[in-house]
């Protein structure tokens, strides 16, 4: 069973939503809603949604939202915030590996929030096409993530640690697998006297590499930005948002 069919509970979990900044969400939210072509009648897929920190803001504005995440945890977060405020948002609790969606049912569809590492590269070649076949030709896909090579190997960490709000610690060891092309962490949270610890495997890919496996999944990358003032990605820019048109 892969690593994070176990990591999104408890405290790990606690310290992910703790560490997100909600107005860099916000700035997040708005650069969806322009490079997705966003309007209040869209229907949208949100992969590994998360508590959806993306999805409640665009459900609030009448966007019809499915979203699909492993975390019982932030599922049921999630559900019971659209019943709270009877808002247009399906969740869908489920490996998104296993999921399969309708055909040709969505306006858009996006993965944010650093998660796109998580596959091999077969079954990350499988998850984009699996967004391709539920997008509508003409539709927009975007994705982020903070574990390309390009960003991660000129400036490569073997230990880091941060603190996290509410007196959590966090601390990784890794090491950079090439062969394999992954890095293997152990990541270690530390809260008072509980300490929990995982060993998470993120899968490293060249934007060259990402731009084949969007193309050979029938979609055309319209835009690679470094951030969210759409500056084109270059070596060692922290992070990606990369933008595909299903043909």
């Amino acid at each position: 069973m892969a690593w994070y069919h176990n990591y999104f509970k408890g405290l790990p979990q606690r310290a992910w939503k703790l560490h997100q900044d909600e107005e860099y969400t916000d700035y997040e939210v708005d650069f969806l809603r322009d490079v997705l072509e966003i309007k209040e009648s869209s229907k949208v897929l949100d992969m590994l949604a998360g508590y959806g920190r993306h999805a409640v803001p665009l459900a609030e504005e009448g966007v019809a939202m499915t979203c699909i995440d492993i975390s019982s945890e932030y599922c049921d977060e999630l559900k019971a915030v659209a019943k709270k405020h009877n808002l247009s948002l399906t969740v869908i609790c489920d490996d998104v590996l296993e999921c399969s969606f309708e055909e040709n049912a969505f306006d858009a569809a996006f993965c944010i929030g650093n998660s796109f590492s998580f596959f091999p590269r077969a079954e990350t070649q499988q998850f984009i096409l699996k967004m391709a076949n539920a997008v509508k030709s003409g539709g927009h896909i975007a994705i982020h993530t903070e574990n390309l090579a390009e960003s991660i190997l000129p400036n490569f960490q073997v230990r880091n640690w941060m603190p996290v709000k509410e007196d959590i610690i966090y601390l990784a060891e890794n090491e950079y697998r090439p062969e394999e092309g992954y890095i293997e962490a152990e990541q270690t949270f530390i809260s008072g006297s509980e300490k929990v610890t995982h060993t998470v495997r993120q899968h490293i890919f060249t934007l060259s590499e990402i731009t084949y496996m969007f193309e050979s999944a029938g979609l055309q990358v319209v835009g690679t930005f470094g951030n969210l003032e759409a500056d084109p990605f270059a070596l060692g820019d922290e992070q990606l948002y990369l933008v595909a048109r299903k043909l």
